[in-house]
């Protein structure tokens, strides 16, 4: 299959797990319709981004791991797509994971890929709630191709999308939950959209491969991480949008805004990927003789 409709959902926190559900199904419907075959949802879609916070009783929010796969399967049933979700993984007591659960067309799970890089930083506590991931970077074989689903932190990393391109990948998707803190002047978010952009923009170009990033959207204040937190106003997430699809050139073939629900179907040419490869042979001119060294921290 050559060409895929691929669909880009995304939307702000609703206010409940619940509502933002039938929002997210609701748009999925509205896809469906439209032609879209691939339909991908951004990082812990499901409620708010609860990292924000360190706060135990937020580990709750995993228990219902099992339902919600056995759920998210018939909504790609219902419309016989190929659905990649963002999902808060319990594994057992005291290990969980940031687990992105792609579903086949018959609500069968087609594969899973746990969150490997975790970050650490001011609101984004994942640390805390997040195992590593262990099992590695395996692209998932679906009814429509070989996705190299990889979450958020790791669209920074381009080991991570090299190793799913090798591995066969024929597209890179990255649930996304990134924005910016208010306090920060306006060159500095211009400087860090540029930035989250520009390295997986290189992914593509680099591989040959799309590139699709599904963010969040909406102001999320700390106070829905932990009710008890003392929390100023207007501390929290303002999350940037800007979804997108690249082309295997690096060629943009769509971009969202900052704050619009993000419903789009966007076609894609796979074939294209075994042109630019021939063109840009990067693979083949790979020198493995002599990157011993990348698998140190510092050299």
């Amino acid at each position: 299959m050559s060409e895929l409709n691929i669909a880009i959902i995304a939307h702000a926190y609703e206010g409940s797990k619940e509502a933002s559900i039938a929002k997210t199904c609701a748009l999925i419907e509205r896809a469906a319709k439209g032609g879209a075959q691939l339909v991908c949802l951004s990082e812990l879609h499901q409620g708010a981004y609860f990292c924000q916070r360190q706060n135990v009783d937020n580990f709750d929010l995993a228990k219902d791991f099992n339902s919600d796969c056995e759920f998210w399967g018939s909504v790609a049933k219902k419309h016989a797509i190929v659905l990649v979700t963002s999902l808060f993984e319990r594994r057992s007591a005291g290990l969980y994971f940031n687990t992105a659960v792609v579903f086949e067309k018959d609500g069968s799970i087609a594969g899973k890929y746990r969150k490997m890089h975790i970050p650490d930083d001011p609101n984004f506590y994942e640390k805390f709630y997040f195992t590593p991931g262990d099992l590695g970077f395996r692209p998932i074989k679906t009814s429509l191709g070989t996705l190299g689903v990889l979450v958020c932190w790791d669209q920074w990393y381009p080991e991570a999308a090299r190793i799913m391109a090798l591995k066969g990948a024929e597209i890179l998707i990255y649930p996304t939950a990134i924005g910016w803190f208010d306090g920060d002047s306006s060159d500095e978010k211009a400087r860090q959209l540029d930035a989250w952009m520009a390295v997986q923009r290189g992914h593509a170009v680099a591989n040959g491969l799309p590139v699709v990033a599904i963010n969040r959207i909406g102001f999320e204040s700390a106070r829905l991480s932990d009710k008890n937190a003392l929390c100023a106003e207007n501390e929290g997430i303002r999350f940037w949008g800007h979804s997108f699809v690249y082309g295997p050139q690096g060629e943009k073939l769509f971009e969202s805004d900052e704050n619009s629900d993000v419903c789009e179907v966007i076609k894609l040419d796979k074939g294209r990927c075994e042109n630019v490869r021939r063109w840009w042979p990067f693979l083949r001119d790979r020198r493995i003789d002599s990157y011993k060294k990348i698998l140190k921290r510092f050299c």
